[in-house]
């Protein structure tokens, strides 16, 4: 999990090494290719430009501390910043732009020691300072410039950030936290930022300065955002060579799937990303014509969901929510909607992951008790069940929400559909302004990070969940380090969500890269250090310092 670690830490340590390395041990396995870029000492090719179709645009800007950041947000981050730590193919959380994160013998203090050497787009200096001074921004300590919403919650169990020396950082929490490297990764999104982006008031969401393999060049919104090649990146290859490889990358927010497959196609663009099955259905065909590459994984995956908002009526009864779990056939949706391309669901928690287990007790279809159930509801509330589905603009995402609607008529209940774009979704979701949102969420890594959108504390709890049993698994879980023990009470926290049906779950979510032919090393070299292979979820993006044009 980290390096450095001191000798009473080892046995602890060893113990929550253990209880990730769960993670990869039943890993779902739809990989149609492993892409695990360079190694071995053999270089890619210099030189080029990408240009890459992604699924949305990233409409509040990228002032990371302050960011709303999607699939496609985090990896124009992960373009143009660094996280502290990050995660290698067996789910180990390793140091990246830290040299070294060693706790103490009760996890509740760290040290970070960072790379020499490093600068940011703007030639300053990575140092510790700067490092605490984002830290403090991610909680809402930073009070001078910087005013986050969502992070002040993630980060709330951290008492103090202080610097010891110019490249040494310490962080002291409230209680022991082992899953404190996780965090600073944070799914891609707490990347670091330059002194004068996180003093920026006017522009820190648009004038973008990190310490990544490529700096911002233009952002044109809607349109295109292009980022030049570092040439003081850190990272080598493990040959020695320069990364990146790339003279450029070009991202085009392409939210029609069919549209974005059409432009790889046409060659308008040489690299896109989708989790749409029909696509992912085309995007095979093409690579069996050997006309694409593709490469899959659903490997620490996201869950596809329907989630419920537990504070308004009709979802603050259990009845309505149980009405409408047996009332989903998620076969006959996998069928009709995903062609049978992603596994089914039954929790938050996909294969591999701490937490998943087989059978969590989720409601299975069944018309007769969707009926029972709705008619509880009305003989509690006097109302028949109705609600309200609210989803993004592709067409997809409406046949999908179509065939959800008349699942439920089947059963009695009354389904209307609206459609907006995915950063009015999550201010919708912040809100609570909503009875049922199309969701994705919960990547896979340390269980604990899912604390955040489950606990009822919590400002990005968005289905406003208020469970007193729930928020108790949680809490236990952050401060566990037996392995054994993590397991069991994550698993609970699985069946919790079954018996309440606070979400109706879909599918663990399957991500495809497709490409030109001559694109190579989409998942880029190994961690710095001999940290790893690196992480081969697609979930949360993926790095493009190790991306080439093949000749």
């Amino acid at each position: 999990m980290t390096q450095a670690m001191s000798r009473p830490t080892i046995r602890r340590a060893a113990a929550i090494s253990f209880a990730l390395a769960l993670l990869v041990g039943a890993c779902g396995g739809s990989s149609k290719k492993t892409d695990t870029g360079v190694a071995g000492g053999t270089a890619g090719v210099n030189g080029g430009t990408i240009a890459y179709g992604l699924e949305a645009e990233t409409t509040g800007g990228f002032c990371l501390a302050e960011a709303q950041l999607a699939f496609s947000g985090i990896q124009v981050a992960r373009t143009l910043y660094d996280t502290l730590a990050a995660p290698n193919a067996k789910g180990e959380y390793k140091p990246y732009l830290a040299k070294s994160i060693t706790p103490n013998a009760t996890f509740d203090d760290w040290t970070i020691t960072l790379r020499d050497g490093v600068k940011f787009h703007d030639g300053t200096a990575l140092d510790a300072t700067v490092v605490k001074n984002n830290l403090d921004a991610y909680r809402g300590k930073y009070t001078q410039h910087r005013h986050p919403a969502l992070f002040v919650f993630v980060f709330l169990n951290i008492k103090d950030v202080t610097v010891v020396d110019k490249l040494t950082v310490k962080v002291t929490t409230n209680t022991p936290w082992p899953a404190l490297p996780a965090y600073l990764f944070g799914s891609g999104r707490i990347g670091i930022m330059a002194q004068a982006q996180l003093d920026d008031d006017k522009t820190c969401g648009t004038n973008m300065i990190g310490t990544g393999p490529f700096k911002l060049k233009e952002w044109v919104t809607n349109d295109h955002l292009s980022a030049v090649k570092n040439p003081n990146y850190w990272q080598k290859d493990s040959a020695g060579n320069a990364l990146p490889y790339l003279d450029s990358i070009e991202y085009r927010p392409i939210p029609d799937p069919d549209q974005r497959l059409n432009a790889l196609q046409s060659g308008q663009i040489q690299a896109m990303a989708t989790d749409n099955a029909e696509t992912i259905g085309k995007l095979r065909d093409l690579s069996n014509a050997k006309t694409v590459e593709v490469l899959e994984s659903d490997k620490f995956a996201e869950t596809n969901y329907w989630m419920l908002n537990t504070s308004k009526d009709p979802f603050d009864n259990l009845d309505a929510r149980l009405a409408v779990a047996y009332a989903f056939d998620a076969k006959k949706y996998n069928t009709l909607q995903e062609n049978g391309i992603p596994t089914i669901a039954n929790g938050p928690f996909g294969p591999g992951n701490v937490g998943n287990l087989a059978d969590t007790g989720f409601p299975t279809f069944d018309l007769t008790k969707a009926k029972e159930h709705a008619a509880k509801y009305k003989q509690a509330t006097g109302k028949d069940l109705a609600f309200s589905v609210k989803s993004t603009t592709s067409q997809s995402t409406i046949n999908a929400n179509q065939i959800f609607a008349q699942m439920m008529k089947d059963a009695g209940i009354s389904v209307s559909l609206s459609q907006t774009d995915q950063a009015q979704l999550i201010n919708l979701a912040l809100k609570g302004d909503y009875n049922a949102l199309d969701w994705r969420n919960h990547p896979g890594g340390d269980p604990d990070t899912q604390y955040v959108w489950w606990h009822s504390g919590s400002p990005v709890n968005f289905g406003k969940l208020k469970d007193a049993p729930l928020d108790k698994l949680l809490g236990e879980g952050r401060v566990a380090l037996d392995a054994d023990a993590r397991k069991t009470i994550y698993e609970n926290v699985s069946r919790q969500f079954a018996k309440q049906a606070y979400n109706i779950w879909k599918s663990w979510d399957l991500w495809v890269i497709g490409t030109a032919p001559n694109v190579k090393g989409i998942m880029g070299p190994g961690l710095p250090d001999g940290g790893g292979d690196a992480w081969t979820s697609l979930s949360t993006g993926h790095p493009v310092l190790g991306m080439y044009l093949a000749k």
